[in-house]
């Protein structure tokens, strides 16, 4: 199985064949179109994710050890980034998410190509999945 900084680094090889950022904008578009719909009972408020622009829900199930993240949002290019997020952290133990240092975020170039209330979304979701994948660490622990 892959490690998180596989996949953050697959994600950053990938973003390393484009220079403009229109064409990384479309790749990130791109990658929202491999989320699997988010099944309607799960778009609820507590699904919700403060802080975001955008409509974005997130779902976290706790299976066989492995956080297993859904999500949709109803602004494409944050579809893209949920998409990201859920492609790296999805099938981890919720010690290796919250061990994770999400530096692809950085690599990309991601933070200064979003509009600040985007951005502030993006630390919202991240926040989010790291304090699911506490609360399953601790539930477990227990």
């Amino acid at each position: 199985m892959k490690t998180i900084n596989d996949i953050q680094n697959e994600i950053i090889e990938e973003f390393s064949g484009f220079e403009d950022w229109m064409d990384k904008y479309s790749l990130i578009m791109d990658m929202a179109s491999s989320l699997e719909p988010l099944d309607e009972e799960y778009k609820n408020d507590s699904n919700l994710i403060e802080g975001c622009q955008s409509r974005v829900w997130l779902q976290a199930d706790f299976v066989d050890g492995n956080i297993i993240f859904k999500g949709d949002s109803d602004a494409l290019i944050v579809k893209g980034i949920v998409a990201m997020l859920i492609n790296t952290l999805s099938g981890h133990s919720p010690k290796e998410i919250l061990e994770s240092d999400l530096y692809f975020i950085e690599e990309i170039g991601l933070k200064e190509n979003l509009s600040p209330t985007r951005s502030n979304g993006l630390a919202s979701m991240v926040k989010q999945m790291k304090l699911y994948a506490l609360a399953f660490e601790t539930k477990n622990n227990n």
